[in-house]
């Protein structure tokens, strides 16, 4: 078996698709999915395609950031206090320790939340593993492409 990262339970992490270059996130093994906080969606078809657009704030003065992707699935989503709502599914790309990978994030209000992303246990699969008496074991990604709007350049 090959030996996996070790994470804290929070780092920063970029989503490259998504024009995202510097994102907090919250690593919990506890949840199943990836959840990313998004001030407002909307749909839209693209080639006869579900797609959607979404709007959010990475934070840290980074502004705010408009993306579109394809709609990979719908489905209903538990909460950590029971709630279910019905969530958008998207593939994109997730920049963390090094690594480049595919992952599946749903969108979500995460308004109340001190992290902007939830990476769950299915992003961190095979890569890595995390240590929870540590945080930010991989330094600040660069900042990159944040606050700028990627929503044409995703169509």
């Amino acid at each position: 078996m090959a030996t996996k990262i070790v994470l804290g339970w929070r780092e920063w992490v970029a989503l490259p698709e998504l024009g995202v270059g510097r994102l907090r996130a919250k690593v919990d093994s506890g949840a199943r999915s990836s959840a990313l906080h998004v001030d407002a969606q909307w749909y839209f078809r693209e080639h006869g395609a579900p797609w959607v657009g979404f709007r959010f704030s990475p934070g840290h003065g980074a502004g705010t950031v408009e993306a579109a992707a394809p709609i990979f699935d719908e489905r209903e989503v538990t909460d950590s206090g029971g709630h279910c709502t019905r969530r958008v599914f998207l593939h994109t790309t997730l920049s963390l320790a090094g690594v480049e990978r595919e992952i599946e994030i749903n969108l979500s209000d995460r308004r109340g939340m001190l992290f902007p992303l939830l990476l769950g246990r299915t992003a961190l699969a095979r890569v890595y593993t995390v240590d929870p008496a540590r945080s930010f074991l991989h330094g600040r990604q660069p900042l990159g492409a944040v606050g700028v709007s990627n929503l044409n350049s995703l169509r």
